[in-house]
């Protein structure tokens, strides 16, 4: 059993889907960060210093805090602010991958409709070329 699973654990699909998913980790933080960290604060400036993440509704008449962190302590809250930005954050993270994904579907086309070198014909048409040519003069 312990073969098997040896085996198992060392075939390329398994190694692939390992490493894929370690990239992707490592690869959502980079996208999370540019999202967060470069884009948003761009759209945030655009649309007058918006911010979601502090629009919430308190579900007891005990939250009156002016902040979403305060308004938790305080009592349950809806925080519709924090699913807006999960959306928008969503929205910019697919198309970021689209256009990645486009790009390299345009590498692979113009590598597949590169017109691929003409075989050499063989010795014997050549020849026979070399010989009509003689003919000729």
């Amino acid at each position: 059993m312990l073969k098997e699973f040896k085996e198992f654990a060392m075939k390329g699909s398994v190694l692939d889907l390992a490493i894929g998913v370690i990239i992707g980790g490592a690869f959502g933080t980079i996208v999370s960060s540019m999202v967060d960290d470069v884009i948003m604060p761009i759209v945030g400036a655009i649309f007058g210093g918006l911010d979601f993440t502090n629009y919430f509704v308190g579900l007891s008449s005990a939250v009156d805090a002016g902040t979403l962190e305060a308004a938790r302590e305080q009592g349950a809250v809806l925080a519709y602010g924090s699913f807006i930005t999960a959306v928008v954050n969503f929205t910019i993270i697919a198309f970021i991958l689209f256009l990645v994904v486009k790009g390299v579907n345009n590498m692979k086309r113009k590598e597949e409709e590169a017109p691929a070198a003409p075989a050499e014909p063989p010795k014997q048409e050549v020849l026979l070329e070399e010989i009509r040519d003689l003919l000729k003069k």
